[in-house]
Protein backbone atom coordinates (compact mmCIF):
# COMPACT_ATOMS: atom_id res chain seq x y z
CA UNK A 1 0.00 0.00 0.00
CA UNK A 2 1.33 3.40 -0.92
CA UNK A 3 0.43 5.26 2.25
CA UNK A 4 1.77 8.63 1.04
CA UNK A 5 -0.67 8.72 -1.88
CA UNK A 6 -3.59 7.24 0.04
CA UNK A 7 -3.08 9.70 2.88
CA UNK A 8 -3.31 12.82 0.75
CA UNK A 9 -6.07 15.19 1.78
CA UNK A 10 -8.00 14.92 -1.49
CA UNK A 11 -7.89 11.12 -1.56
CA UNK A 12 -9.04 10.95 2.06
CA UNK A 13 -12.02 13.17 1.32
CA UNK A 14 -13.00 11.43 -1.90
CA UNK A 15 -12.41 8.01 -0.37
CA UNK A 16 -14.47 8.70 2.73
CA UNK A 17 -17.77 6.94 3.27
CA UNK A 18 -20.97 8.61 2.07
CA UNK A 19 -22.17 9.73 5.56
CA UNK A 20 -18.78 11.31 6.30
CA UNK A 21 -18.77 13.05 2.92
CA UNK A 22 -22.26 14.41 3.65
CA UNK A 23 -21.01 15.75 6.99
CA UNK A 24 -18.01 17.36 5.27
CA UNK A 25 -20.25 18.93 2.62
CA UNK A 26 -22.56 20.38 5.29
CA UNK A 27 -19.62 21.81 7.21
CA UNK A 28 -18.10 23.29 4.06
CA UNK A 29 -21.42 24.93 3.19
CA UNK A 30 -21.81 26.26 6.72
CA UNK A 31 -18.26 27.63 6.64
CA UNK A 32 -18.76 29.38 3.30
CA UNK A 33 -22.05 30.93 4.44
CA UNK A 34 -20.43 32.02 7.70
CA UNK A 35 -17.62 33.81 5.90
CA UNK A 36 -20.14 35.47 3.56
CA UNK A 37 -22.14 36.78 6.53
CA UNK A 38 -18.96 37.78 8.35
CA UNK A 39 -17.78 40.03 5.52
CA UNK A 40 -21.32 41.32 4.93
CA UNK A 41 -21.78 42.20 8.61
CA UNK A 42 -18.30 43.70 8.84
CA UNK A 43 -18.99 46.18 6.03
CA UNK A 44 -22.52 46.88 7.31
CA UNK A 45 -21.44 47.75 10.85
CA UNK A 46 -18.54 49.84 9.61
CA UNK A 47 -20.88 51.78 7.32
CA UNK A 48 -23.43 52.31 10.10
CA UNK A 49 -20.73 53.56 12.48
CA UNK A 50 -19.44 56.01 9.87
CA UNK A 51 -22.99 57.22 9.18
CA UNK A 52 -23.57 57.73 12.91
CA UNK A 53 -20.36 59.73 13.24
CA UNK A 54 -21.27 61.93 10.25
CA UNK A 55 -24.79 62.54 11.54
CA UNK A 56 -23.63 63.39 15.05
CA UNK A 57 -21.20 65.95 13.67
CA UNK A 58 -24.01 67.55 11.64
CA UNK A 59 -26.50 67.38 14.51
CA UNK A 60 -24.27 68.88 17.18
CA UNK A 61 -22.95 71.52 14.82
CA UNK A 62 -25.66 73.84 16.10
CA UNK A 63 -27.57 74.20 12.84
CA UNK A 64 -31.32 74.49 12.43
CA UNK A 65 -33.16 71.21 13.01
CA UNK A 66 -35.64 71.93 10.22
CA UNK A 67 -32.82 72.30 7.71
CA UNK A 68 -31.22 69.09 8.96
CA UNK A 69 -34.53 67.26 8.64
CA UNK A 70 -35.04 68.55 5.10
CA UNK A 71 -31.57 67.49 4.03
CA UNK A 72 -32.13 63.99 5.41
CA UNK A 73 -35.68 63.49 4.10
CA UNK A 74 -34.85 64.74 0.60
CA UNK A 75 -31.57 62.82 0.31
CA UNK A 76 -30.89 59.12 0.06
CA UNK A 77 -32.70 56.77 2.39
CA UNK A 78 -31.73 57.54 5.98
CA UNK A 79 -30.15 54.82 8.09
CA UNK A 80 -29.27 54.40 11.70
CA UNK A 81 -29.22 57.51 13.84
CA UNK A 82 -30.38 59.70 10.96
CA UNK A 83 -33.46 57.52 10.52
CA UNK A 84 -34.25 57.77 14.24
CA UNK A 85 -33.94 61.55 14.07
CA UNK A 86 -36.11 61.71 10.95
CA UNK A 87 -38.86 59.59 12.51
CA UNK A 88 -38.88 61.54 15.77
CA UNK A 89 -38.81 65.01 14.22
CA UNK A 90 -41.43 64.11 11.61
CA UNK A 91 -43.85 62.86 14.27
CA UNK A 92 -43.12 65.88 16.46
CA UNK A 93 -43.85 68.29 13.60
CA UNK A 94 -47.00 66.42 12.61
CA UNK A 95 -48.44 66.46 16.12
CA UNK A 96 -47.50 70.09 16.67
CA UNK A 97 -49.38 71.22 13.54
CA UNK A 98 -52.56 69.67 14.93
CA UNK A 99 -52.59 72.18 17.78
CA UNK A 100 -54.14 71.89 21.21
CA UNK A 101 -51.85 69.09 22.35
CA UNK A 102 -50.01 68.91 25.62
CA UNK A 103 -46.23 68.88 25.61
CA UNK A 104 -46.27 65.44 27.20
CA UNK A 105 -48.36 64.13 24.29
CA UNK A 106 -45.96 65.65 21.78
CA UNK A 107 -43.00 64.08 23.50
CA UNK A 108 -44.68 60.70 23.88
CA UNK A 109 -45.59 60.54 20.20
CA UNK A 110 -42.10 61.56 19.11
CA UNK A 111 -40.49 59.07 21.47
CA UNK A 112 -42.70 56.23 20.20
CA UNK A 113 -41.73 57.04 16.61
CA UNK A 114 -38.03 57.05 17.51
CA UNK A 115 -38.37 53.78 19.42
CA UNK A 116 -40.07 52.14 16.44
CA UNK A 117 -37.26 53.31 14.13
CA UNK A 118 -34.71 52.15 16.71
CA UNK A 119 -36.23 48.67 16.84
CA UNK A 120 -36.19 48.38 13.04
CA UNK A 121 -32.54 49.40 12.92
CA UNK A 122 -31.61 46.92 15.64
CA UNK A 123 -33.42 44.14 13.77
CA UNK A 124 -31.32 44.91 10.70
CA UNK A 125 -28.10 44.97 12.72
CA UNK A 126 -28.94 41.68 14.43
CA UNK A 127 -29.60 39.95 11.10
CA UNK A 128 -27.41 36.85 10.47
CA UNK A 129 -25.97 36.90 14.01
CA UNK A 130 -28.13 33.93 15.10
CA UNK A 131 -26.76 31.94 12.15
CA UNK A 132 -23.18 32.63 13.24
CA UNK A 133 -24.05 31.63 16.79
CA UNK A 134 -25.65 28.41 15.57
CA UNK A 135 -22.66 27.48 13.41
CA UNK A 136 -20.29 28.22 16.29
CA UNK A 137 -22.18 25.96 18.67
CA UNK A 138 -23.30 23.13 16.35
CA UNK A 139 -20.47 22.72 13.81
CA UNK A 140 -18.05 20.93 16.21
CA UNK A 141 -20.74 18.38 17.05
CA UNK A 142 -21.52 17.78 13.39
CA UNK A 143 -17.81 17.24 12.77
CA UNK A 144 -17.66 14.90 15.74
CA UNK A 145 -20.55 12.92 14.29
CA UNK A 146 -18.57 12.42 11.09
CA UNK A 147 -15.51 11.43 13.12
CA UNK A 148 -17.39 8.85 15.16
CA UNK A 149 -18.93 7.36 12.02
CA UNK A 150 -15.58 7.25 10.23
CA UNK A 151 -13.77 5.59 13.12
CA UNK A 152 -16.60 3.10 13.55
CA UNK A 153 -16.41 2.28 9.84
CA UNK A 154 -12.63 1.90 10.05
CA UNK A 155 -12.74 -0.57 12.93
CA UNK A 156 -15.62 -2.44 11.33
CA UNK A 157 -13.42 -3.00 8.28
CA UNK A 158 -10.74 -4.60 10.46
CA UNK A 159 -13.08 -7.51 11.19
CA UNK A 160 -12.30 -8.93 7.74
CA UNK A 161 -8.52 -8.49 8.09
CA UNK A 162 -6.46 -11.29 9.60
CA UNK A 163 -3.58 -9.11 10.69
CA UNK A 164 -4.37 -5.43 11.36
CA UNK A 165 -1.59 -2.90 10.81
CA UNK A 166 -1.34 0.87 10.94
CA UNK A 167 -1.68 0.96 7.16
CA UNK A 168 -5.17 -0.51 7.47
CA UNK A 169 -6.36 1.81 10.25
CA UNK A 170 -4.69 5.10 9.38
CA UNK A 171 -6.73 6.11 6.29
CA UNK A 172 -10.08 5.54 8.00
CA UNK A 173 -9.10 7.39 11.17
CA UNK A 174 -7.53 10.21 9.16
CA UNK A 175 -10.65 10.79 7.07
CA UNK A 176 -12.68 10.75 10.28
CA UNK A 177 -10.47 13.37 11.92
CA UNK A 178 -10.81 15.61 8.86
CA UNK A 179 -14.49 15.96 9.73
CA UNK A 180 -13.56 17.19 13.21
CA UNK A 181 -11.04 19.63 11.75
CA UNK A 182 -13.65 20.98 9.33
CA UNK A 183 -16.11 21.39 12.19
CA UNK A 184 -13.60 23.45 14.14
CA UNK A 185 -12.66 25.41 11.02
CA UNK A 186 -16.31 26.38 10.59
CA UNK A 187 -17.00 27.02 14.28
CA UNK A 188 -14.01 29.10 15.43
CA UNK A 189 -14.41 32.03 12.98
CA UNK A 190 -18.17 32.02 13.53
CA UNK A 191 -17.78 32.29 17.32
CA UNK A 192 -15.14 35.01 17.10
CA UNK A 193 -17.21 36.98 14.59
CA UNK A 194 -20.40 36.60 16.62
CA UNK A 195 -18.74 37.90 19.79
CA UNK A 196 -17.20 40.84 17.92
CA UNK A 197 -20.38 41.81 16.10
CA UNK A 198 -22.60 41.36 19.15
CA UNK A 199 -20.35 43.80 21.04
CA UNK A 200 -20.45 46.29 18.15
CA UNK A 201 -24.25 46.06 17.93
CA UNK A 202 -24.62 46.58 21.67
CA UNK A 203 -22.37 49.63 21.48
CA UNK A 204 -24.45 51.07 18.63
CA UNK A 205 -27.64 50.39 20.59
CA UNK A 206 -26.28 52.42 23.51
CA UNK A 207 -25.40 55.29 21.15
CA UNK A 208 -28.88 55.22 19.63
CA UNK A 209 -30.62 55.16 23.00
CA UNK A 210 -28.47 58.00 24.29
CA UNK A 211 -29.33 60.05 21.21
CA UNK A 212 -33.05 59.39 21.72
CA UNK A 213 -32.82 60.75 25.26
CA UNK A 214 -30.79 63.79 24.24
CA UNK A 215 -33.00 64.58 21.26
CA UNK A 216 -36.13 64.18 23.39
CA UNK A 217 -34.77 66.79 25.78
CA UNK A 218 -34.06 69.15 22.89
CA UNK A 219 -37.58 68.71 21.50
CA UNK A 220 -39.08 69.28 24.94
CA UNK A 221 -37.24 72.60 25.27
CA UNK A 222 -38.24 73.46 21.70
CA UNK A 223 -41.92 72.70 22.50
Amino acid sequence: MNISSDMSLLSLITGASIPVQIVMALLLLASLMSWWYIFLKLFTIRRVENDADSFERAFWNGGDLNNLYESISTGRRARGMALIFEAGFKEYARLKTQGGMEISDLMEGSRRAMKAAFNREMDDLDAHLPFLASVGSIAPYIGLLGTVWGIMNSFRGLANVASATLAHVAPGISEALIATAMGLFAAIPAVLAYNRFATDVDRLAVRYESFIEEFSNILQRKA
